[in-house]
């Protein structure tokens, strides 16, 4: 099993930034990123991490920013450490397989979300207006149900909280008409891509959130993670059915013990039992596995 890593401390490199399960450190040129065990709920960073959680994120990203490459340019360079810069070496055992060699680029200030089923805040909206955020959709559909096609919903980047939901409209006036029709169209184009691979996988891709960067030449790149559990639903394949609960692989086993203690989702977290850790970190060894290996 690899270190299990909570917060990195590098010293000598330039920590960028901390998010929820990243840390980002400038190396001048490239931004070095490494995903460490840490898993959030509701928002909230629980106390214990998961183990290989970082490594399982890292190895799922890398596998499908070497498998879209065809359809959009990305910014990873490597994930090998002895390429990384000389003031890494130093880090090899940390770094060893959780970490990512990326170029730097100005982020586009959008999720790119794709939905192919009705889940999440998506169900909410058509429950009450039979729309997705503004997209109107068939009368009749049940929860989880599967989206005629695949639909583009973009939202904003929060720092701290949620992110919200905008019209396809208010992305234009973020980036533009053009650029928001491109990172649509590419979205979709990488959603079906994958949905098609995954397939094959026994694994039904529900929806999934991209982001994208422009380089210093204003070309469009593929950024952060892409593809993963902590970004996408994924769905055991031979066990859907809409209107029931799915088979999935993402933190909804730590989201349901949250939600059966009543704790009310602020800081600080509750400890977690040793089983609800153990069932959580088999969900992304499996989709590890039916990802890349099956």
């Amino acid at each position: 099993m690899s270190k299990i890593v909570i917060n990195t401390e590098l010293q000598g490199l330039k920590l960028l930034k901390r998010g929820k399960v990243r840390d980002v450190y400038d190396l001048g040129d490239y931004l070095l990123f490494i995903a460490s065990d840490r898993i959030s709920a509701f928002d909230v960073i629980m106390n214990q991490p998961v183990p290989e959680k970082g490594s399982i994120l890292t190895k799922i990203s890398v596998y499908w920013f070497k498998n879209t490459a065809h359809i959009v340019k990305n910014h990873f360079i490597t994930d090998n450490p002895s390429e990384y810069p000389e003031e890494c070496k130093p880090y090899r055992e940390i770094l060893e397989g959780r970490s990512m060699l990326v170029r730097k680029c100005n982020p586009l200030p959008v999720e790119c979300v794709v939905r192919g089923y009705l889940a999440g805040s998506g169900w909410k909206e058509y429950k009450e207006k039979k729309t997705v955020c503004g997209i109107r959709l068939p009368n009749g559909l049940l929860e989880f149900s599967k989206i005629p096609a695949p639909i583009f919903t973009p939202s904003t980047k929060a720092e701290s909280g949620h992110d919200q939901n905008i019209s396809f409209e208010e992305m234009q006036k973020l980036i533009g008409e053009e650029l928001a029709e491109k990172v649509s169209k590419i979205s979709i184009d990488i959603f079906n891509f994958a949905s098609e691979k995954l397939e094959k996988s026994n694994l039904i891709l529900a929806d999934t959130k991209f982001e994208f960067g422009l380089d210093e030449n204003n070309e469009l790149l593929l950024i952060d993670e892409v593809l993963t559990p902590d970004s996408s639903r994924f769905w055991l394949k031979e066990h859907y059915a809409p209107g029931k609960p799915q088979y999935n692989f993402d933190k909804q086993i730590l989201r349901d013990y949250l939600e059966s203690i009543n704790w009310n989702k602020q800081p600080p977290p509750p400890e977690l039992p040793a089983e609800i850790i153990e069932k959580t970190a088999e969900k992304y060894r499996e989709a590890l596995f039916r990802i890349i290996y099956s």
